[in-house]
């Protein structure tokens, strides 16, 4: 052993979620001597976070595993360790496929990470844990942040909602909600730390059982001294009640930005994925929104490609498109999930017309999304300041309320500082400005 001279290189993929799991797991390692790094031949334990919400992502990580297999020949004291969805999924699969893989955890364990890596430093052997995943939740633990302005705070883990394409109820579990007074400390303990802004997360924050609503602990959360923005996500459409539209409309820091994932613009494809409301209903709820929350930013989930889907209905969906106006929409090509309903429907789309129609979609959001920036240009918007551009250090990064990017020439700003931008150009997915 040997103290804080242990070095943890830890790679994330994945969701909100996922990066929230890997600062507490982090943080688990920091309590018997692991520190971060980014120097891979420095580390003494290698940690992948996975995702497995798409096949792209499961070949990020194999690719990975495999890159680290001559690293392991070289260095065969190091600890490789694979944790989170693709973890939970695969299990025992992952060593048999990597042997060089040390120990596989899923996401009902993470909070076992530190006794597991301990027993390993001490004998090595293969090791893999998938149960508990519908269980208690883990031990609490503060976690090791990344960045120093933004954070994630889970307030509760799993889905009940079984959408036919989707993994995440299988390898996230059912759902179970923190305390809130555990959820209260660590939102505490964050603001200390010198956080500004705060997301709750959740698979579905609006089905937090903690003893309160959703709607109540989003008011109460904005009451803490400190949290100078408050956000929240992911919503399912049938959960967001009014009681959580008046609590957006009456807060102080909560937010004005509403991530609402609709996934298609068809009743019929919105039944064939088990998404229990109808167009119609999804429509009255963004008038119920905007008439509550006038300057509200609305975001979405799209998905083509879907079993089954016809030309009728993708017409439908840029209809859809067209009649809601969203801010943003993050876009994605249906991708075959093993072990869910969808995998075994009938009528699967072929690559090329389901790219064609991806391509057609975002032509018609981007317009709109451009519309809704070009409609800010002239007005000045309060911006929270992250840090420099990734691309020039003169110029510096934020976002407003609404989540919408916006870049400025650096002056005496500083990381945290929210400032005036006078709004003076719009592009599709940001905008530019001067300090006001």
């Amino acid at each position: 052993m040997r103290g804080m001279e242990k070095k943890l290189k830890l790679i994330t993929y994945g969701c909100q979620m996922n990066v929230a799991d890997s600062e507490r797991m982090a943080g688990l390692l920091r309590q018997i001597g692991y520190a971060l790094t980014d120097d891979l031949d420095a580390a003494d334990l290698i940690l992948i976070n996975t995702c497995c919400v798409r096949a792209t992502a499961e070949d990020k990580v194999f690719g990975q595993i495999g890159r680290f297999k001559t690293l392991k020949r070289l260095k065969p004291e190091l600890i490789l360790g694979v944790a989170g969805c693709m973890a939970q999924k695969e299990g025992a699969n992952l060593i048999k496929r990597a042997p060089h893989v040390d120990f596989v955890l899923g996401t009902g364990q993470s909070s076992e990470v530190a006794r597991v890596v301990q027993s390993l430093e001490h004998e090595r052997k293969h090791f893999v844990d998938t149960s508990n995943v519908s269980g208690e939740i883990g031990a609490e633990v503060f976690p090791l942040r990344g960045g120093c302005v933004t954070t994630f705070v889970p307030i509760m883990y799993g889905c009940n909602n079984f959408c036919t394409y989707c993994i995440v109820p299988y390898v996230r579990g059912r759902e179970r909600s923190r305390k809130p007074e555990e959820i209260f400390a660590e939102v505490e303990q964050a603001v200390a730390e010198g956080f500004k802004e705060i997301t709750l997360l959740g698979q579905n924050v609006n089905s937090y059982a903690g003893g309160m609503t959703f709607a109540e602990l989003l008011s109460a959360v904005d009451k803490i001294s400190g949290v100078e923005r408050l956000r929240f996500m992911t919503s399912h459409p049938k959960d967001l009640s009014d009681e959580l539209i008046a609590a957006i409309a009456g807060g102080k820091n909560i937010c004005e930005h509403i991530h609402l994932p609709v996934q298609y613009g068809s009743d019929k494809i919105l039944r064939r994925m088990n998404r229990v409301y109808t167009v119609e209903k999804y429509l009255r709820l963004v008038e119920k929104i905007r008439a509550a929350i006038p300057n509200v930013s609305l975001t979405t989930d799209l998905i083509v490609g879907f079993p089954g889907e016809t030309d009728a209905d993708f017409s439908e969906t840029l209809d859809f498109l067209r009649a809601v106006k969203f801010d943003a929409a993050f876009t994605f090509i249906y991708s075959k999930r093993s072990g869910t309903p969808a995998a075994n429907f009938e009528n699967q789309i072929d690559d090329e017309l389901k790219h064609r129609r991806l391509d057609a979609l975002m032509k018609v959001q981007n317009e709109i999304s451009l519309e809704k920036n070009r409609a800010l240009v002239d007005s000045v918007v309060e911006v929270l300041v992250e840090g420099a551009s990734k691309t020039d250090e003169k110029i510096f990064m934020g976002r407003t309320r609404s989540n919408k990017l916006v870049l400025f020439a650096h002056g005496a700003e500083r990381a945290g500082d929210l400032v005036d931008v006078k709004i003076s150009q719009a592009q599709t997915w940001l905008l530019k400005g001067i300090r006001n």
